[in-house]
Order: C-alpha cells, then sequence, then structure tokens
C-alpha cells in the first residue's frame, strides 16, 4: 500500500507498510565500546512528553534530545569521530600514519563541526565547505573548531562536489556523511557510528517500562540517521518491529521524491529554516535501506517545524528546526484531514508508544533569514 497526497489539505505523504516485514544484516558490534571510551561521553537524556501523547492520541511519547552530544550541540558527532578512528587504522595500515592528515567535508553545519572538533582533537588539520543558506553562527562555530571554513555559494550538492575536489590534495582526507559510486566506505562507518544513539534508545525505552516503540520518528536530509535506525530495527532477532517515518522539509524532498518514484533522484532545493536538511540527493548507500525498510515519509513546512520548536521549548526541550521536524511529522501524519489512514499505514493504536529524534539543540543551526545569509 502506498500513497502520495499533494493537495493543500494533507502533507505530502507515501507509505509502505510492508517494510515492516523487511529485514536486513544488523550494525556491527563494537562501535558503543569505542564511544563509552571517549572523554565525555554520557547517553543523551531520554525525556517523555505526556502532552505530546495526549495531542498524538497514542500511549507514550519520547524524545531523544541530542542537544548536547558529546559537547557538541547534535549527534554528528557519533559518526565523525567513529569514521576518523576507522580511516586513520586504514591510513595506519597502509604505512600512512607519519602523513600530516587534513579531514574535508562539506556540510549543513553540524556534521561539518563535528569533523573539525574531531580534527582538533587528534591535532590534524580540517577544511569544512559551507553552502548558502546556513546561519553565520553555525559557520563561526565551525572556525572556532579550528578549521578553514570555504563557503560556497551553491546549495549543498555543489559545496558536496567542492569538498570532494579538495580531498584530493596530499593528505586530503574526506569525511562526508553522503555515499555516491566510488565514495561509500567512510559514509559507511559514519552510519555504523548512528548505531549507539539506537543502543541507547532501547535501553532508555526499557528502564521507563515502555518496551518496543510503536514509531520512530527521523528528519533526514540525505538518510545516513535514517539508514542506520532502518539497520538498527530490521536487523533486531525478535520482538514487534516499529513503524519508521522520515520527516523531510517540503523545499527539499528528496527522500519522498525516490520513494514515490522508486529509484534514487535529486531534487532543486529551496530555502528552508531545516537548513541541516537542506539536501537535493539521497545518499546512495542509504538509498536500498531507506526504500526497503521505510514505512512512510513526510514532508512538512517551515512553519510546522517552528511550531514545534517552540512546543518542544515550552516543555524543556532544547531542539533546533531539524531535530523539531521530528514532532512536526507525526504532528502532521496523525492529525488533520486523512489523519486516520495515515494512523492505520503506521500501524499505531491508543497504546503505542512514538519516539522523535530530536538532533539538534536550538544553538546548533539557528533559523536563518535571507539577511543572515
Amino acid at each position: 500500500m502506498s500513497a502520495y497526497v499533494s493537495s493543500t489539505a494533507e502533507p505530502p505523504w507515501f507509505a509502505r507498510p510492508a517494510a515492516r516485514a523487511w529485514t536486513c544484516p544488523p550494525a556491527p558490534t563494537g562501535v558503543r565500546d569505542f564511544h563509552t571510551a571517549l572523554p565525555g561521553y554520557a547517553p543523551t537524556p531520554l525525556t517523555e512528553l505526556p502532552p505530546m501523547a495526549a495531542e498524538l492520541g497514542v500511549g507514550r511519547v519520547f524524545v531523544k534530545d541530542e542537544s548536547c552530544r558529546l559537547g557538541l550541540p547534535a549527534f554528528k558527532a557519533l559518526g565523525a569521530s567513529w569514521a576518523v578512528h576507522r580511516a586513520l587504522a586504514a591510513r595506519a595500515a597502509r604505512g600512512d600514519a607519519t602523513v600530516p592528515v587534513t579531514l574535508v567535508s562539506a556540510t549543513d553545519g553540524n556534521h561539518g563541526r563535528a569533523v573539525a572538533r574531531t580534527a582538533r582533537l587528534l591535532g590534524h588539520r580540517a577544511r569544512i565547505f559551507v553552502p548558502r543558506g546556513v546561519h553565520r553562527a553555525a559557520v563561526t562555530a565551525i572556525a572556532a573548531e579550528g578549521a578553514e571554513v570555504s563557503q560556497v555559494a551553491g546549495a549543498y550538492d555543489e559545496a558536496v562536489r567542492r569538498a570532494a575536489e579538495a580531498s584530493a590534495a596530499p593528505g586530503g582526507l574526506l569525511v562526508q556523511d553522503t555515499a555516491w559510486p566510488g565514495y561509500e566506505r567512510i559514509p559507511g562507518w559514519i552510519v555504523e557510528g548512528y548505531s549507539t544513539l539506537c543502543a541507547e534508545i532501547d535501553e532508555q525505552l526499557a528502564a521507563a517500562g515502555a518496551g518496543t516503540p510503536g514509531l520512530i520518528a527521523i528528519p533526514v536530509g540525505v538518510g545516513s540517521l535514517a539508514h542506520a535506525v532502518v539497520t538498527h530495527y530490521r536487523g533486531r532477532p525478535a520482538g514487534p518491529p516499529p513503524a519508521l517515518l522520515s520527516v523531510e522539509p517540503t523545499a527539499a524532498p528528496c527522500v519522498l521524491e525516490s520513494l514515490m518514484r522508486g529509484e534514487p533522484v535529486s531534487v532543486t532545493t529551496g530555502e528552508t529554516i531545516m537548513a541541516g536538511l537542506n539536501c537535493g540527493t539521497p545518499s546512495s548507500i542509504a538509498w536500498p535501506q531507506l526504500r526497503d525498510g521505510l514505512d512512510a515519509a513526510i514532508a512538512i513546512p517551515d512553519a510546522a517545524s517552528a511550531r514545534a520548536a517552540g512546543d518542544l521549548a515550552r516543555l524543556g526541550i532544547s531542539s533546533g528546526p531539524c531535530g523539531a521536524s521530528s514532532l512536526a511529522g507525526p504532528r502532521a501524519a496523525l492529525t488533520g484531514d486523512g489523519a486516520d489512514e495515515r494512523r492505520a499505514a503506521l500501524g499505531l493504536g491508543p497504546a503505542s508508544t512514538v519516539v522523535l529524534l530530536s538532533t539538534e539543540g536550538s544553538t546548533a543551526n539557528p533559523a536563518t533569514t535571507t539577511a543572515d545569509n
């Protein structure tokens, strides 16, 4: 069963409930042990929000609060730290350990800062390419990590292209969180790094007596975090599989459009306050997992994300526009015209547990206006 609605009465939407029957190999072991050994590691909070459960008509709602992860205001440090660790180990195995390294990446904000922080902690240089539309405070934060920042007049995909070219310089090491044919190993390690977040959720839900979630809402840019979530919950040997919902800006719905067409496509992106999700092309390694493992995808306007961020703030959760999309997406899916059909597609009932992945705090990527560009 699938559906797409583009009228003003209902949100852009795709559903494929058969995804809950699909399985895949699990994520590798050892990632969580690596993260727990890092200075400053602690599980981020999983906070219950009873008012949101009442509004959405479900049993319990929890938000995974990534506003402080390893000292940064977003979850991206999990992927960057693990990928750089694996990449440097691979260089050492080839006999390149003594060659000076410059970590290179493109970013809409959070990933680039995580790469820059990792480089600084390890004593390496970093060069980060930033597309238009990223708030200057986010750019300043990357530079404050000691990175060389190169601002690009084009969109995110253009920044990725520029970073890939720059990484060909001697000592360059591209640490990009999107993949394409010929560049897939390091993005795969980044995805593996995000598995720690999912493992924490399992433990925290068990401690709260909530069991297996009925729905997990995932903000999506190129799809790397969603790839990790799909792998975690579709690679489990037992237990009822949760529904997995991806959430994107209406200005950059590359995963939604790809799901509708049944093949990965690039979209022309517009302006959005969800800067970290403003991506035009799905990651090549994420696409097969998203195609087969996502139950549904939805796109939301900026106003819905801004409203959700305000509602979360009033409940004590610091969430930027990207993180707050994880509330805006289920709100759009489970309320309003057509909600009964969407709720049925997700398999949700009045006793279901919903988990919202708030991927960044309010300071990570402040909402951008034209004057801020």
